[in-house]
């Protein structure tokens, strides 16, 4: 009864919010169109996740969904994943199939995974390798991910001949409680004590601060005169309650997701992971599987609170822009290029991680001068940033105070080819995340980053 009142509150708060906007008119005179897709992106079962076989399915399956903006400029394609990430030449592949199928050019398209645990990874570069060298591919066999991303053309290509006109822009935000918490704990030399995972059953870490975060949900929703044809929803944490169950499953970011799909099922729901690297639900999260209905109620809560904070303005082509950097970055030096070919052809290569590869493959990228794309959406006044890595909620931050003058949201978890990607300061204090098995990038990534993230708000 609890669950059904929790929908009927909700339900309740979008009819009013929905009945007492604002008139506005439905037409196409400002030049804009907007075309939605989703798609099933759960693998099937005996394929293998990121972690593990799959042996079983959930209620809720993964999803692959986005939009295509029409009319600023050559197709703008935004996609969110339900996977733990996408790679080097898998993030290629997709962004070139996905331009292809919208008739843009891949500067325009953001690939981005939410990141989920139970859930597949997708990286081509890292299954040839491992395929070269006779090893299992594993989690990197890409057979279902290639299937995926061929739905996915099928289903912009048909999206495109539904689009409907876009008259207004939707900005909405608020705070989202007990959900997050920094994973880094400090002690008193200012380095990092302790590693507060995504969940813990230590009741010190319970008890130690939330740390550096980005409390807030932002939301960005395109409407046609009084229908909202789309809600996209930045929230920045490690999107894992429990997992390793061999279901596939969108955790709890998917449940509040869902939640509030249920609630406006003709208006397509996007989540993106924002800038969570450092950041998961351990101090709010023990880890029981009751766990993740309470994480995605509250998030779910924060969502609905956005919702009925949003405000809508005019939008039209002229106010709409696509802006991107593209960015060499610095290479860890703790990782050599050949101790990592040697390990692939010597005969104890059936042991390496299949990680490896992937980190191989990075290295490869990066040696042939190979750039990744910082893409910025402008909306009227609003910026939202899509990013690589598993990005420090730092840079976040530092975008949003960067322009206060605006709405700025981030995505992160675009190309996962360079793994976690930390401040400089944080390569120097220590912790899981900038160690040399976790990081594929050198401290002064910052600078190269913050700059990129300048230039594309400055503009």
């Amino acid at each position: 009864m609890r669950f059904l009142r929790f929908f009927q509150l909700f339900g309740a708060s979008f009819l009013l919010f929905s009945s007492h906007a604002p008139s506005l008119k439905a037409d196409d005179s400002t030049g804009l169109r907007l075309a939605t897709f989703d798609i099933d992106a759960t693998p099937p079962v005996g394929s293998h996740m990121a972690y593990d076989p799959v042996t079983n399915l959930w209620d809720l399956g993964l999803r692959a969904r986005g939009i295509v903006l029409l009319g600023a400029g050559e197709p703008i394609v935004l996609c969110s994943v339900d996977w733990l990430g996408i790679a080097n030449e898998s993030h290629d592949a997709f962004r070139r199939g996905l331009s292809g199928a919208a008739g843009t050019v891949e500067s325009r398209v953001a690939v981005h995974a939410v990141h989920q645990h139970d859930a597949p990874d997708s990286d081509f570069s890292a299954e040839k390798i491992l395929k070269d060298a006779g090893v299992n591919p594993k989690q990197f066999e890409g057979a279902f991910q290639r299937l995926v991303l061929s739905n996915l053309q099928t289903a912009v290509k048909g999206a495109l001949l539904k689009a409907r006109p876009v008259t207004h822009l939707g900005l909405g935000k608020a705070r989202v409680d007990k959900v997050a918490s920094n994973r880094r704990i400090f002690g008193p030399d200012g380095k990092v004590a302790k590693i507060r995972y995504t969940s813990t059953k230590d009741p010190a870490l319970w008890a130690a601060p939330e740390g550096t975060i980005d409390p807030e949900v932002s939301l960005v929703s395109l409407w046609n005169g009084t229908t909202p044809l789309v809600v996209m929803s930045f929230y920045a944490t490690h999107p894992q309650s429990y997992y390793r169950t061999g279901m596939p499953n969108p955790d709890f970011p998917g449940l509040a997701r869902f939640e509030r799909q249920l609630l406006a099922p003709e208006t397509l729901h996007v989540h993106f992971n924002g800038a969570g690297g450092n950041i998961g639900a351990g101090k709010y999260n023990d880890g029981s599987p009751t766990n993740r209905l309470v994480l995605a109620t509250r998030l779910a809560d924060g969502m609905r609170r956005a919702w009925e904070k949003t405000v809508r303005q005019p939008v039209d082509a002229k106010t709409v822009g696509w802006d991107f950097n593209q960015v060499s970055l610095p290479v860890s030096k703790h990782i050599s290029l050949e101790k990592l070919e040697s390990d692939f052809k010597s005969a104890e290569r059936l042991s390496i991680p299949p990680g490896d590869a992937s980190r191989l493959a990075w290295l490869r990228r990066c040696q042939t001068g190979h750039k990744l794309d910082l893409g910025a959406l402008s909306l009227g006044n609003a910026r939202v940033l899509f990013m690589p890595g598993e990005l420090f909620v730092e840079y976040q931050l530092a975008a949003k105070a960067e322009r206060p003058d605006l709405f700025v949201a981030m995505a992160a978890y675009g190309d996962y080819g360079p793994w976690y990607i930390g401040t400089s300061a944080a390569y120097e204090e220590g912790g899981y995340e900038t160690e040399p098995r976790a990081s594929n990038v050198a401290p002064d990534v910052e600078q190269v980053l913050m700059t990129g993230i300048k230039k594309l708000l400055r503009k």
